[in-house]
């Protein structure tokens, strides 16, 4: 696939055409940024997920220890 772009941009650059070589750069960083943002997006939820898991736990346990002290 990196074979497929790098042969892209050395056509675009060798024929001159500057114009179509940015708007394709552009478009490469844009589909980076979105992945990156995709990324940070699911690390974000499943920390979430974690956070959310730890306080049930938590809360489990203090209603357990509340019930024995009883």
């Amino acid at each position: 696939m990196i074979k497929f772009f790098r042969k892209i941009r050395k056509n675009l650059l060798n024929e001159g055409k500057t114009t179509k070589y940015f708007k394709y750069a552009l478009g490469e960083i844009v589909l980076v940024v979105i992945g990156i943002l995709i990324a940070l997006y699911l690390n974000n939820q499943r920390e979430a997920y974690t956070i959310q898991k730890q306080q049930e736990n938590y809360l489990g346990q203090i209603r357990g220890e509340m019930i024995n002290n009883l």
